[in-house]
């Protein structure tokens, strides 16, 4: 029998101790001992092992107070890495008492819902150390203060200062300073900023961290994850000593997210490496520092079907693991420089964008950079080169693997068939019934003017723009059959009464806009030679209609035919 793989499983422990498969991280602490930084903070993408490298530190660091808790913590780490590395870093182990909070419950509709998630995250944490109560060396006013945020009872000040609060009660009662983790720090605060209460939030945020991370004499260090590097006007106001390690540095590199080498080793352990060049297609094409680094979920995700089926298709899966509003927004706020600047990207171009790595939520809009820079730090887009000029770092960026750009497509279809419902195409219909071919080219390239298309599914894309265009007619049922594959026509139009109109429409996408007219022509034809309208007699209607319509780029040719 083979490993379980890891599915959703973000505990160090649980993987460890139940046998599942895992890619060693544990060189991070070597890193992150080596380096000495007093407080970290990493920003990767969603789903690119930020909680789980949390839980091994955690693992790694905490001394418990239990004695057999702290073997069984250290024989965790038997067989990986970090042991082979000797007593300079394993004499750290169970060292440090170690405060672990998450911020990923705290997206919720309104601040007062979201702070009381936050609230229950950080009484969670005192209760996990309520052992420390029983410790004469603590006065009895901190624990009163203590039980009351333990309990959800305090005030709004004592859980903005809790973390500091905690650290140094932890100090006092054992002689050992803290391991500080947060996790996801920034989701309460993009949550905020798209549900309106953006500066409550980061009041809150920036308090909670001032005290703990800032002048916190009883901090060894802190490790901080998120998706964005938010500004430190924003939130890290004058702590100076943060090291923020984003998606750009060389440093730590290989430790988020699965290098080739480990994708080749899993792909081998599970016997599927004959499907290694899908692998890569749809979920490799990041680079973090000089690193190329494959998604981590979508692995495991496709590992996991193929390994009960060598032949499984790929998904984009790592579409439903986090919020794509900022992709929804990009899109329906869109002028006619942004779509272009798409269009680039999803023909597989490349965009240059200057680098701001610190940009708050509420810039992402001021101008087009911001909103690039959002989009490639949240994994969005990838990195081909990089270069410097005039102080500033410029990316060369694009689009990284087929996964990503289908969350751009299904995305683009949904906001093209949220536009159209709000079109009235009553002239085109018109035109429709009265043969006027010149008339529905004119309108059709009004409306592709106005979109964004991808063209390397490009047939898919036009179809799907004029189904929804001619869907929108309360007088015709339209019938697509496309998905059939059995030689029908593109589309069926048709009036839910027998004795009303009937039309048949090929599509067809053209090489250059000089193709246009025949390639109208051709479709028109292929309706006459595969006889397309037969089906539509053979339901009765008398009157059917046809049309071939030739489509590239931002342009349409529309031909017409009797039936």
């Amino acid at each position: 029998m083979k490993k379980a793989l890891p599915v959703g499983i973000e505990n160090f422990e649980d993987i460890v101790k139940s046998g599942y498969y895992y890619v060693d991280k544990t060189m991070l602490i070597k890193e992150l001992l080596d380096l000495k930084g007093k407080v970290n903070l990493f920003t990767r993408p969603r789903r690119f092992g930020k909680t789980l490298n949390l839980s091994m530190l955690h693992y790694f660091f905490e001394d418990t107070g239990d004695a057999k808790k702290n073997e069984e913590n250290q024989s965790l780490f038997q067989g990986f890495k970090i042991m082979e590395q000797g007593e300079k870093y394993t004499q750290h182990m169970g060292e440090y008492l170690v405060i672990d909070l998450t911020l990923k419950s705290a997206k919720q509709p309104t601040f007062e819902s979201s702070y009381e998630k936050m609230k229950r995250a950080i009484a969670d944490e005192f209760h996990r150390h309520q052992y420390i109560l029983a410790n004469e060396k603590l006065n009895e006013e901190d624990k009163r203060l203590f039980q009351k945020i333990a309990d959800r009872k305090a005030e709004y000040d004592d859980y903005s200062g809790a973390l500091e609060f905690l650290s140094k009660c932890l100090y006092e009662a054992t002689g050992k300073k803290t391991v500080i983790l947060i996790d996801e720090y920034d989701v309460p605060l993009e949550n905020a900023y798209f549900r309106g209460f953006y500066e409550q939030m980061t009041d809150f945020i920036r308090s909670l961290f001032e005290s703990a991370l800032k002048t916190n004499h009883y901090l060894q260090f802190a490790v901080i994850t998120g998706c964005l590097r938010i500004s430190k006007e924003s939130i890290f106001t004058g702590l100076n000593h943060v090291n923020m390690i984003s998606i750009l540095d060389k440093k730590y590199s290989e430790h988020f997210g699965f290098t080739e080498q480990e994708v080749i080793q899993m792909m081998s352990y599970y016997e599927v490496e004959s499907r290694f060049s899908t692998m890569k297609e749809w979920y490799d094409g990041y680079l973090f520092g000089d690193t190329e680094v494959y998604n981590p979920w979508s692995v495991i995700k496709f590992l996991y079907d193929l390994y009960s089926d060598v032949n499984a298709f790929p998904h984009p899966y790592w579409i439903n693991t986090s919020s794509n509003d900022i992709i929804k927004d990009l899109i329906t706020r869109a002028d006619r420089e942004t779509k272009g600047q798409i269009e680039t990207l999803l023909g597989g171009g490349i965009l240059e964008i200057q680098v701001y790595e610190e940009v708050t939520y509420e810039d992402v809009y001021r101008n087009g950079e911001n909103l690039w820079n959002f989009l490639y730090f949240t994994g969005y887009l990838t990195k081909e080169s990089e270069y410097f000029e005039e102080s500033s770092i410029f990316l060369r960026s694009r689009i990284p693997n087929i996964e990503v750009k289908t969350i751009y497509q299904n995305t683009i279809l949904n906001w093209l068939k949220a536009a159209i419902k709000k079109e009235d195409f009553h002239d085109l219909y018109m035109a429709m019934e009265e043969g006027d071919a010149r008339r529905m080219t004119d309108i059709l390239n009004g409306q592709l003017f106005r979109t964004i298309s991808f063209y390397d599914s490009a047939e898919n894309f036009y179809h799907g723009f004029l189904t929804g265009i001619l869907s929108q007619s309360e007088n015709y049922l339209v019938k697509s059959n496309r998905e059939s594959g059995n030689g029908r026509s593109d589309l069926m139009v048709k009036s839910p009464s027998l004795r009303g109109r009937a039309f048949v429409v090929e599509v067809k996408v053209s090489d250059s806009v000089d193709d246009l007219e025949n390639d109208a022509k051709k479709a028109l034809k292929q309706i006459y030679d595969k006889r397309y309208m037969e089906e539509l007699r053979a339901e009765g209607y008398k009157k059917v209609d046809c049309y071939g319509i030739a489509f590239f780029r931002k342009d349409c040719e529309v031909w017409f035919g009797e039936g």
